[in-house]
C-alpha cells in the first residue's frame, strides 16, 4: 500500500486500507443476509463508483438475488452540482421487489434521494440503501442509509471506485486529499 498518490493535479494520502474496506463490506453482507433471509432482492449498483464495492459484496452473498446496474451523476470535479443527471436508468422491472441500492459514498444524499424516489414511483415494495462510505456531516436531505460500511468526515477521497475527474478509481486503498 502506498502512503501517498497523485491523481491529475492533486496529492492524496492514505485514509483507509484495503483490509479495513473489505472488513466493512463483510459486515454489510452479514447484516443484509440476516435482514433479508428468504427474500430474493434486486441489487442496483450505482456506477461508476460502486463497482468495486459491488464486486466485493457479491462475493459474500450466497442467497438468491439479482443484480443490475444504473448510472447517475451530480458531481463535476470535486463539487456537487446539486442537479442529478440520469445517465443509465434501471431498466429491469422493480414492481413489487425488494431493492437494495449499492452506492460507493453518500455525502449530500442528493443522488440517492432522487434514485429512491424514482424507484418508489416505479413500484418497488421495499427500498434499502447500502453504502460503503457515509459522510453524515455533509448530508443535505432527510436520508439515512440502511447499511453503512464506514462513517467518515467530510473529506475528498479517491480509490476503491471513487474518483477525481474520472481518475483514481482503481486504487485498492482509499486516499484523502492533502490540503
Amino acid at each position: 500500500m502506498k502512503k501517498r498518490v497523485c491523481v491529475k493535479d492533486k496529492e492524496f494520502e492514505l485514509f483507509l486500507s484495503e483490509e479495513e474496506i473489505k472488513r466493512a463490506i463483510g459486515e454489510i453482507a452479514f447484516r443484509i443476509k440476516r435482514d433479508l433471509s428468504g427474500a430474493h432482492p434486486l441489487f442496483v449498483s450505482i456506477l461508476n463508483g460502486a463497482f468495486m464495492f459491488t464486486a466485493e459484496l457479491m462475493r459474500h452473498l450466497d442467497a438468491p438475488h439479482d443484480l443490475v446496474f444504473a448510472r447517475y451523476s451530480s458531481y463535476r470535479g470535486m463539487e456537487t452540482t446539486g442537479k442529478v443527471i440520469e445517465i443509465m436508468p434501471v431498466t429491469t422491472s422493480i414492481k413489487g421487489r425488494t431493492v437494495i441500492l449499492l452506492e460507493d459514498i453518500v455525502d449530500t444524499g442528493t443522488t440517492m434521494q432522487y434514485v429512491m424516489e424514482k424507484l418508489r414511483q416505479a413500484g418497488a415494495e421495499d427500498i434499502r440503501l447500502a453504502t460503503l462510505l457515509f459522510k453524515p456531516a455533509a448530508l443535505r436531505c432527510n436520508l439515512r442509509p440502511d447499511y453503512v460500511g464506514l462513517e467518515i468526515p467530510p473529506v475528498f477521497i479517491v480509490g476503491y471506485g471513487l474518483d477525481y475527474n474520472e481518475s483514481g478509481r482503481t486504487f485498492k486503498d482509499i486516499y484523502r486529499l492533502v490540503k
